[in-house]
């Protein structure tokens, strides 16, 4: 929470606080596009709400694809950006409570981070959030969280991560 957020502005290794990258924002997002009834949508805007705080925006195909029969202007997923302090409260929450509950879980992957300095988490399960775990296991779907930072590089976008508590693989 409120922890999280002041151990980001101490990053070692910098002499200014303003140097040390910082998370800019935090985007939750789901695909739906193989879901063939309507009403699962609804389940998984709900869903989303729940565990991010925050109303899921649908998200709507860009171009029509006839293998895939969609058409353009279709929701093909929905999406949560987060910022400020729902952002720390996600985090926390993630860190502490549903990475930790991910089956067979040790630790997540540095190789997703990318050279600009985003970090891109895939969760296969939603369930691994308390707040949906009660529900119907059989309307269970993956997520994406997107990590926006501020950092130059791949290796400061670890070294960020590490700092916040972040359990990567050894």
């Amino acid at each position: 929470m409120e922890n999280l957020k002041e151990k980001s502005k101490t990053l070692p290794g910098y002499k200014n606080i303003m140097q040390a990258p910082r998370i800019l924002k935090v985007v939750i997002s789901t695909g739906v596009g193989s879901f063939k009834d309507k009403s699962k949508f609804k389940v998984v805007e709900d869903r989303l709400a729940r565990i991010t705080g925050q109303k899921a925006l649908p998200r709507g195909a860009k171009i029509s694809i006839a293998t895939f029969k969609s058409r353009q202007g279709d929701v093909v997923g929905y999406q949560v950006t987060l910022r400020g302090k729902r952002m720390f409260d996600f985090l926390d929450r993630l860190v502490h409570i549903a990475l930790p509950r991910t089956k067979d879980f040790r630790g997540i992957s540095s190789d997703a981070a990318d050279e600009i300095g985003n970090y891109t988490l895939g969760i296969k399960e939603h369930t691994i959030f308390p707040e949906t775990a009660d529900e119907e296991l059989k309307d269970v779907f993956g997520l994406a969280v997107t990590i926006v930072t501020t950092a130059k590089s791949k290796d400061e976008v670890i070294a960020l991560l590490s700092h916040l508590g972040f359990p990567f693989r050894k």
